[in-house]
């Protein structure tokens, strides 16, 4: 069996030569320390300098950010500097070059990170849209609550948040409801084929004009836009505030008022009909389209003679008999 050779006084000589070393770089220990507190504070400094800046433009998110990565950067810088003052063999290129390798590294790992990240400063930055506004991404409707770095925030209309990755909404389009103070709502509304139309538009547009909440200049307007089957269709267009809780409420008043004043004036508002033929050949007339409006003219040449459904019966017998 195999021995251990203990030899306490190797034992102390490697631990005096340790602290040996630790005493010698003990002074450029606390520089790097003292250099590094400094950095830091002056990170916070300047990241907050940023971020009232930003304040003062109306854009607390991008100084949000902006302070944030600033900061950041500083502190990073600082504690490389640190680095080579406690360590003078350790060089500030041989710390980018093993950043750079990390950094790729990182960035492989991290991919969807980084994306987002730089969606959102990009988003930031060019202001598509900004905390407040009404927006519709990736199917979601609503308002937005922040524009994070990873991901903004927006709260829909019945309550709930919304989590929308920044790279889905910079990569996808995006309808902002409230980037105009106005927006325009429309309306088809159909009448019926006997209505005067001039008399129908003018109804609908002094009812639509009454609307509070309505503009009246853009004034509302009417366009007819078909003749349909049972009704002709009139598009009536008006406009409002661009936001959600006008738009919708403004919406449902204009239709109720609409409605009331054809209704008060006699013009009709019909519902789909259909007319179903149905053709039992009981009658002398019936399949005589000479004689029976059934839906088609009787076109040139000989009229096909009627027949009942007795008699079409008893020649089949007959043929039948006779086979």
């Amino acid at each position: 069996m195999n021995k251990i050779d203990a030899n306490p006084e190797l034992i102390l000589n490697r631990l005096d030569a340790w602290l040996d070393g630790l005493f010698k770089l003990l002074p450029s220990i606390v520089v790097g320390i003292v250099v590094f507190v400094i950095f830091w504070f002056v990170a916070r400094f300047i990241g907050s300098l940023i971020r009232k800046s930003a304040e003062k433009s109306d854009r607390p998110s991008l100084g949000e950010v902006g302070g944030a990565l600033t900061r950041w950067t500083i502190v990073i810088a600082g504690l490389m500097l640190s680095a080579t003052i406690i360590s003078p063999t350790l060089t500030p290129g041989d710390l980018i070059a093993g950043l750079g390798v990390s950094s790729v590294a990182i960035g492989f790992a991290f991919k969807d990170i980084l994306q987002n990240m730089l969606a959102g400063i990009l988003i930031l930055l060019r202001q598509p849209f900004q905390v407040g506004d009404q927006i519709i991404s990736s199917g979601h409707e609503g308002t937005v609550e922040k524009i994070e770095t990873r991901a903004t925030l927006i709260k829909t209309y019945d309550g709930r948040r919304v989590v929308i990755p920044n790279a889905d909404i910079y990569t996808n389009s995006v309808v902002v409801n409230t980037a105009f103070k106005e927006r325009r709502s429309q309306y088809d509304i159909g009448i019926g084929c006997n209505d005067d139309w001039a008399t129908a538009r003018e109804l609908m547009q002094q009812a639509c004009a009454s609307v509070e909440g309505v503009y009246s200049e853009p004034a509302p307007e009417t366009i007819p836009i078909e003749l349909g089957d049972f009704a002709n269709i009139i598009r009536l267009r008006w406009w409002t505030d661009s936001d959600r809780a006008t738009h919708i409420h403004v919406f449902g008043e204009v239709l109720q008022a609409v409605y009331k004043r054809l209704d008060e004036e006699g013009i009709d508002m019909p519902y789909p009909t259909q007319v179903h033929l149905f053709h039992d050949q009981t009658e002398a007339t019936d399949g005589d389209r000479s004689k029976q409006r059934e839906g088609w003219p009787a076109g040139k040449g000989d009229v096909p003679k009627a027949q009942r459904i007795s008699d079409a019966l008893h020649e089949l017998s007959a043929k039948s008999e006779k086979g």
